[in-house]
């Protein structure tokens, strides 16, 4: 029996609120999870930013030779891989949230997406295995 006639078929739904329509059509908490994970990643470089800078400063004159060394300790080649993961997950992390607001081709918004995800795990893998040369 068809419900056509009575006003309450297929016609109700094009007459429904913009909003009533994409109601679950996707996750409203994707975004609060983004925040939040360039909020704790920003927290987590302030340290290792800190570090990093201190133990250039007071390093400055080294040989080549001793610059190695220097990576290859144990501590200074941890904290470096952590930098660095940390240091390309927040860039991907916040160049997408530039890209999704300021591109609005659909197909231009993917590719770039793509674009900046991969350049930053190829840099980011390239990096930690520069140290990872030296530290082992």
């Amino acid at each position: 029996m068809s419900h056509t006639t009575s006003g309450d078929g297929p016609r109700q739904s094009s007459l429904q609120a913009p909003l009533a329509r994409v109601r679950g059509a996707g996750s409203a908490k994707q975004g609060t999870h983004h925040w939040w994970m360039q909020r704790v990643s920003s927290i987590a470089l302030l340290p290792l930013t800190i570090w990093f800078i201190v133990s250039l400063a007071t390093s400055a004159g080294m040989t080549h030779a001793e610059a190695v060394a220097w990576i290859g300790q144990p501590f200074n080649a941890v904290l470096l891989l952590a930098l660095i993961a940390l240091t390309f997950q927040h860039t991907a992390s916040g160049l997408q949230v530039v890209i999704e607001d300021y591109t609005h081709n659909e197909w231009a918004k993917i590719a770039l997406l793509l674009l900046n995800k991969g350049v930053c795990w190829l840099l980011g893998i390239a990096a930690a295995l520069a140290v990872l040369r030296i530290a082992v």
